[in-house]
């Protein structure tokens, strides 16, 4: 069965029957139902704070109060772009046509086979998740990304997100750290694209892309004839960004020499041209981001500590993604949909064993990483479900692991010597036992990994995953379900 953590289905009808028969197709689907029983709850729901987390709707068209036409013209009028599948006793073309128009995404004519809102859902969900990563797309390369456009499910992630939001409130030096691939230039720019800059220029520099010879020409910009090569006056990053934000990426990479030259523009607010016989000034908004430990390079005399202070004015930590596996089935759904769109696939699900190994691997790539396997994963894909033959390069690195391979339905419980255990260091680093100022993690985190690392280790079987962890099966799925994990994992036959 296909992977559905943490996707929310609404349903909405006012037959107890139908609703609980809706309400189990949903949850055997793999996905998580909340169910009302008329037009006006559901309203209620979708307009606020909770309709962030519905990621569908099922809709009865008949319905006494508040009918289905009505709640989708409520949902057109607030802009609530949710995919919406209308299921009705009258199936007549009228019918089909005038809920079309009136926004949904697919009709149904009860009592709907399993089979039949199976395929609707996939297909709802699918084009709701490219739109969505198309829309961050389009925002992103024009400047208007906001903290709304920023996925995430993590409790960790949310708070990072809510002190970006802070500091886009104002012009306050942000300094974004975190691991390469963390995501820290989208963060960057969803800051950009709340302020009051938002309608000026979002212009990004790779300080550890730029020849150290030319630093100051592309920060500053160069008059015609400054110096061999110079053709052509160039304005410099700087002047570009007048008025906007200026996004410096890899801050620690710039050389001595440039620190100087950029602390004196953020005291003083112009710049220098190379060859210029004046300053320029200019207005500009600065965001740097580091992968590296700035005070130990400020220790070390590699980082001027004046601009270091100038720079760190309100820092924002972003984690790296093993540290925000809730994250990982919603970033997977959304590249998925992009990269199958992109290369004309119709792949449009991964299998709960697929998913449980993206969910266990550490990532040390982060996002980035992630995103470049779904890509391969579905340039791999002959089907329409990503499985685990289709993540060779992770499958391969969970063996190198001490994880289990996969096994044959019939083949009996798996047993490991006690010197193929991985020492309790290792265990500690991998399954992160302490958080990053040193302490011990909750419990409940610690829960939750270990039994993503379980489910994986031991391909998602689940009758050898509760064995080992020496609980009962029914226990196992409470777990699942109260630490938002797998809810539903394909169980191999037992022999």
């Amino acid at each position: 069965m296909s992977q559905g953590v943490s996707q929310v289905v609404l349903i909405v009808d006012d037959d107890p029957v139908q609703r609980r028969l809706i309400e189990n197709m949903v949850q055997r689907f793999g996905y998580e139902a909340k169910v009302v029983e008329s037009g006006d709850d559901a309203v209620a729901i979708l307009c606020g704070d909770a309709g962030k987390q519905i990621d569908c709707v099922i809709l009865d068209l008949v319905m006494p109060g508040l009918d289905g036409m009505g709640v989708l013209a409520r949902m057109k009028d607030g802009g609530i772009a949710i995919p919406v599948i209308v299921q009705t006793a009258q199936g007549g073309i009228d019918n089909v046509i005038s809920t079309m128009r009136a926004g949904a995404t697919d009709f149904v004519v009860k009592p709907a086979s399993a089979e039949r809102l199976q395929v609707s859902l996939r297909n709802a969900l699918a084009t709701k998740a490219l739109a969505g990563e198309l829309q961050r797309l389009k925002r992103s390369q024009d400047g208007t990304l906001t903290f709304v456009d920023m996925v995430t499910r993590s409790p960790r992630m949310r708070a990072v997100l809510t002190a970006a939001q802070k500091a886009a409130a104002s012009d306050i030096a942000a300094l974004i750290e975190g691991e390469s691939g963390v995501g820290k230039e989208m963060i960057a720019r969803a800051i950009h694209g709340s302020s009051a800059r938002r309608r000026k220029p979002f212009v990004a520099v790779n300080c550890g892309a730029m020849p150290d010879n030319l630093v100051e020409s592309i920060l500053f910009g160069h008059e015609k004839g400054s110096f061999t090569g110079a053709t052509e006056r160039h304005t410099g990053k700087f002047i570009e960004a007048d008025g906007g934000t200026l996004f410096l990426d890899e801050i620690g990479e710039l050389p001595l020499p440039a620190q100087v030259k950029l602390l004196r523009a953020l005291q003083e607010g112009e710049v220098e041209p190379v060859g210029g016989k004046k300053p320029v000034k200019v207005n500009v908004r600065i965001v740097s981001a580091t992968n590296r430990d700035l005070i130990a390079d400020v220790k070390a005399g590699r980082f001027r500590e004046d601009l270091f202070y100038r720079l760190h004015v309100f820092p924002i930590g972003v984690p790296p993604l093993r540290q925000r596996a809730d994250d990982i089935p919603e970033l997977v759904r959304l590249f998925l949909a992009r990269f199958s769109a992109e290369e004309g696939k119709r792949v449009r699900t991964v299998s709960s064993e697929a998913m449980a190994l993206l969910c266990a691997h550490q990532w040390p790539g982060n996002v980035r990483q992630l995103e470049n396997t779904i890509f391969r994963a579905v340039v791999l894909a002959d089907g329409g479900e990503i499985g685990i033959n289709e993540l060779p390069q992770i499958a391969g690195h969970a063996g190198d692991n001490g994880m289990a391979a996969p096994r044959d339905a019939e083949s009996d419980g798996l047993s490991i010597a006690p010197e193929q255990l991985p020492p309790l260091t290792n265990a500690a680093t991998s399954l992160g036992l302490l958080d990053a100022a040193g302490d011990v993690r909750p419990l409940d985190e610690l829960e939750r990994d270990i039994i993503r690392f379980a489910i994986s280790h031991y391909r998602g079987q689940m009758s050898e995953v509760a064995r080992r962890l020496q609980i009962g099966r029914s226990t196992l799925y409470r777990k699942l379900e109260g630490l938002n994990l797998v809810t539903e994992v394909t169980e191999r036959a037992e022999g």
